[in-house]
């Protein structure tokens, strides 16, 4: 605890000390005139990945100028209610393509608006473990109709695999459960639902313990630093595209990554913000469409916070050294932002 202590008293320091030495390079001509007192209030599901997001966001706001109200946790839809009912004005949670349900069912574009791309492209599917793959030819979750290949998945001894999946109420429970139908395989298939990070924690027990797994995934995610693709698990393949009807537009291509058909289309993290706020604060929309997290950084991160850190304080100290880390494309789009307030 000591150690931690210190090295945030450090991180405290080194942050001030950039934001002192970013002041006095500018001149008194090229200073954005002072925004208006403005508080920002913001929120996020329970899943503490975006908890991190939402303070390297929030630091940005910061330092333009804005109040920021400590970060609520609200779980959606209920969270995109909040925000087209002015109760919250931002999120970082607006996953594309999967979340359009929720941002048209609160009222769409009259009173939200996407905006900018916090996480760029990340892949999703089905894993199982490579050694089950490669003994039993594995490749198709199509192949689980087989009442043996099934078998190898059953943990809990009631005939049908478990298939580690999703929170309640996370469009990719509706995702795995429309496959299960869609593919003929209610009889053979149960997705296991809960808190993800510890249905993966069991999922990787059970891995170490040397039986075999199928889990859902979703990149970034810790999970692909500790299950290391090609090496402990692959993709399985879906015999054909079929999703929900709120997705029933996306093509086959669109779920195919690397010559093979996933069943679920890339998703790109963007930040959803009330109409009404975006329109009357465009140094703060500015800052939305700018600030972005590589995929590799997120995947750390999210090691991370599996490994233990996982407190409102971590979140923060972990934002505040991405920010360290990437400074000056960090302060290049705090100044590109102040650009949009003249």
């Amino acid at each position: 605890m000591k150690t931690k202590h210190f090295q945030k008293c450090i991180l405290i320091s080194t942050f001030i000390s950039l934001l002192v030495g970013l002041s006095a390079c500018q001149t008194e001509s090229n200073q954005s005139p002072p925004l208006p007192e403005v508080t920002i209030r913001s929120a996020h599901s329970s899943w503490v990945e975006e908890s991190f997001q939402t303070q390297v966001v929030n630091l940005g706001l910061e330092q333009l100028g804005y109040q920021v109200e400590p970060v609520k946790e609200l779980e959606y839809p209920a969270l995109y209610l909040s925000i087209a009912n002015n109760d919250i004005d931002y999120s970082v949670v607006y996953y594309r393509p999967g979340h359009e349900e929720f941002f048209n069912n609160v009222g769409g574009e009259e009173k939200l608006e996407g905006v900018g791309v916090l996480i760029a492209v990340g892949t999703q599917g089905y894993r199982i473990d490579k050694k089950t793959a490669d003994k039993h030819g594995i490749t198709n979750i199509e192949q689980l109709k087989d009442p043996e290949i099934a078998k190898l998945f059953d943990f809990d001894g009631d005939g049908k695999a478990n298939l580690t999946g999703c929170n309640p109420g996370w469009t990719c429970e509706k995702a795995i459960n429309h496959h299960i139908e869609a593919y003929g395989l209610q009889d053979r298939v149960e997705q296991d639902q809960g808190n993800y990070t510890a249905l993966l924690t069991d999922a990787i027990a059970r891995y170490e313990a040397g039986e075999p797994i199928l889990y859902y995934a979703y990149k970034p995610h810790w999970i692909f630093a500790i299950l290391k693709p090609n090496q402990d698990t692959i993709w399985l393949e879906v015999p054909y595209t079929d999703l929900p009807e709120n997705l029933s537009d996306i093509t086959t291509e669109e779920t195919t990554f690397d010559g093979k058909n996933l069943g679920l289309p890339a998703a790109s993290q963007t930040l959803v913000v009330n109409k009404e706020f975006a329109a009357n604060n465009p140094v703060a929309k500015r800052w939305f469409e700018l600030v972005q997290i590589p995929v590799d950084d997120m995947n750390a991160a999210s090691l991370r916070i599996k490994d233990g850190e996982n407190t409102p304080e971590d979140m923060r100290l972990m934002a505040e050294e991405w920010a360290i880390e990437n400074q000056a494309q960090f302060y290049g789009w705090i100044e590109e932002a102040k650009a949009a307030g003249k």
